[in-house]
């Protein structure tokens, strides 16, 4: 059965902002497949035609700093519901809480998280302020400003620690160079990353054991992925890099895959899902996001990052955690985008009462 509602798919084209992604001094080779550039593009015509199946008319557009065309061209097609797909604005991952914003001035139902919780999540140092302040563990951290003077008398944290960028997502920025055990290495890092991508870092404890994805899809737990970093080389830290996820010729691509559902205890499962789970609703999350998470030496679990909108392309994480679950990825696509839908249809009766 055919919804009759219309349905707008809104996305940002990709557009490269940085010279390096990979976190590493040596720009990837321009030979080389990068997913985070060319994967949604390639994905698109599936989600537009995984939509059809449900509904009468889908649309597409592309965003731009061009605000004044955006919101022309919405006004335009005056969706029923819009799915949220984008992830920055001409590169600028700060502007996707923005214009989540648009959405919510045009008075339009969408998919997905509001401004303040894709504003919080991305600025990192914020969003563990939130965590610790509702009780949840996160890795102990200190954030440096391109123009900070690091102490080595004044730094609390004990090593190893893994630098990232304050409020970037995608992993841009990080590499087998991000976990570090020394001072010294810590200052070139930290010089590194603040001259290269021109913003704050944040230096968290590196935790060194088993990881875990847990997406979050309404207000439930879909089955927990792991990350099995068991192929890796020795010297390289188990972490998942931007080159694990984006360039498929890559060692760490090759050697950081998810494992769904993991093996877990059930006290185990249970006190992780629960972490996610209090994680999301600390951070005011709906709809959907992805918690990731590593466990200590005594099997305690610290949230090491917050996804709010991840990527939910066929290949992802996110998709491969609900078809565990039981659901196909249209039927994903579908209670996502109804989510949206009945939140509008909510608010009209709000209004109307």
């Amino acid at each position: 059965m055919i919804i009759d509602a219309k349905i707008l798919l809104c996305y940002n084209a990709p557009v490269s902002i940085y010279q390096v992604y990979n976190g590493k001094p040596k720009e990837i080779d321009g030979s080389v497949d990068d997913m985070s550039e060319s994967g949604f593009v390639n994905e698109l015509d599936t989600l537009v035609a995984s939509l059809k199946k449900y509904y009468s008319q889908v649309e597409t557009l592309a965003v731009t700093r061009n605000i004044g065309e955006s919101i022309r061209k919405i006004s335009s097609i005056n969706p029923d519901a819009i799915f949220n797909l984008v992830e920055s604005v001409e590169g600028n991952a700060t502007f996707e809480a923005f214009h989540a914003g648009i959405f919510d001035l045009l008075d339009i139902p969408y998919t997905g998280n509001s401004p303040q919780a894709l504003g919080n999540c991305l600025n990192k140092t914020f969003a563990k302020q939130v965590l610790l302040a509702n009780g949840i563990k996160t890795p102990g951290s200190l954030t440096f400003t391109p123009h900070s003077r690091i102490s080595q008398k004044k730094f609390s944290l004990q090593f190893p620690v893994i630098t990232k960028l304050a409020k970037e997502d995608a992993s841009i920025g990080i590499s087998e160079h991000s976990v570090v055990s020394s001072f010294e290495n810590l200052e070139k890092q930290i010089k590194f990353l603040t001259s290269t991508y021109k913003q704050d870092v944040i230096v968290e404890e590196y935790i060194a054991g088993r990881e875990f994805n847990i997406a979050v899809l309404g207000n439930s737990a879909l089955p927990i992925s792991e990350i099995d970093f068991s192929g890796l080389p020795e010297h390289l830290p188990k972490i998942v890099t931007y080159e694990g996820k984006w360039i498929l010729e890559s060692l760490y691509y090759k050697h950081t895959k998810p494992k769904c559902p993991a093996k877990l205890s059930e006290r185990q499962r249970k006190n992780i899902e629960a972490t996610a789970l209090s994680t999301f609703n600390a951070l005011e999350c709906r709809d959907y996001a992805r918690v990731d998470i590593r466990l200590d030496k005594n099997n305690i679990p610290y949230v090491i990052e917050v996804n709010p909108n991840p990527d939910i392309s066929t290949d992802s994480g996110f998709a491969r955690a609900a078809k565990a679950s039981g659901l196909h990825y249209e039927e994903m696509l579908f209670k996502i985008i109804n989510l949206a839908l009945h939140r509008g249809k909510c608010d009209t009766q709000i209004k109307a009462g």
